[in-house]
């Protein structure tokens, strides 16, 4: 046997295990019950620090999606209210905020739009 092809092989064996190593570590670290939440929690403060540099106050936010609960789901509480989602476009009539309420009843994502005047209007409540 040539000593190219000697090599050859030897850097063969070598880069599949490489790629198999990275694959066994990869898996493990889906597999890990909190990389999820990691994610979600990274997207979650993405997107609010993303509003909050384009001038969208994250109170007024809230206060919108928690009026469009009220109006379209009386009676149900919500633990919590996150940011999903900001569609900022140019000019403000197409500004869009996606919001999920969490709680003991389930989930509701609220879309909230900009009017003229900058203010906050529901869409949709899903």
């Amino acid at each position: 046997m040539s000593t190219i092809a000697i090599v050859l092989i030897v850097v063969g064996a070598v880069l599949l295990l490489l790629l198999f190593g990275g694959y066994v570590v990869t898996r493990r670290r889906v597999e890990q019950p909190d990389y999820w939440r990691n994610i979600e929690n990274a997207d979650r403060a993405l997107e609010q620090a993303r509003a909050a540099d384009r001038g969208w106050d994250r109170e007024i936010l809230r206060l919108a999606c928690e009026a469009a609960l009220r109006s379209e789901r009386p009676g149900v509480d919500y633990e919590a209210i996150d940011l999903v989602l900001v569609d900022d476009r140019p000019g403000v009539v197409e500004d869009r905020a996606h919001l999920v309420a969490r709680g003991p009843d389930g989930h509701a994502r609220v879309i909230l739009g900009r009017r003229e005047g900058g203010d906050w209007q529901v869409e949709r409540v899903e």
